[in-house]
């Protein structure tokens, strides 16, 4: 398969979160990069998931609705995200084991389709347990992505700093501009 270009302004965030910007605004229109099979599979290579699991019809299914869980546990209430992100994780389990490395985990899942769902939605109770303050959307009005704030003091308030952070220091520069 070739590798087509990952489209989205931020990537690399941790796996729940670069599911969640799966969906970003370019130039004030919501684009999404899982509307199809082509972009899951695009998805899957940008986090390392394409040589363990399928980019097909289902996966994609599922992928959307870890999406539309980790969106309500994100940005709506925890009440109803829990119970959404709860019903992605009861699609797999951890498998304690011991190799000659030494202790690990397995992930194993009754249907791989349901694998990089069941990863972003494990991975994001990875980040609550970590630091859930630090789960962070961008700060412009007009971004919908997410973040997760690694900075020293915690204070990051933009996806990019090139971009949104930029665009908001230049509109208090105008409207001060224009108050002279």
């Amino acid at each position: 398969m070739s590798a087509a270009r990952d489209p989205r302004p931020l990537t690399g965030e941790p796996l729940a979160l670069d599911l969640l910007n799966t969906r970003w605004n370019r130039e004030g229109v919501l684009q999404d990069l899982l509307t199809g099979t082509d972009g899951l599979a695009v998805w899957l290579a940008s986090n390392a998931l394409d040589d363990r699991f399928t980019a097909d019809a289902t996966t994609l299914r599922h992928l959307l609705r870890a999406r539309d869980a980790l969106k309500k546990a994100v940005d709506g209430s925890m009440e109803e995200g829990a119970e959404a992100v709860d019903a992605v994780l009861a699609h797999g389990r951890i498998r304690a084991t011991l190799t000659p490395e030494g202790p690990g985990e397995l992930p194993e899942f009754a249907d791989p389709a349901w694998g990089p769902a069941w990863l972003a939605a494990r991975n994001y109770l990875e980040l609550l347990a970590t630091a859930p303050d630090r789960i962070r959307g961008c700060a412009h009005d007009a971004c919908v992505l997410h973040f997760f704030d690694t900075s020293r003091n915690g204070t990051r308030r933009w996806c990019s700093m090139a971009a949104c952070g930029n665009r908001a220091k230049a509109s208090r520069h105008y409207a001060r501009s224009k108050e002279s």
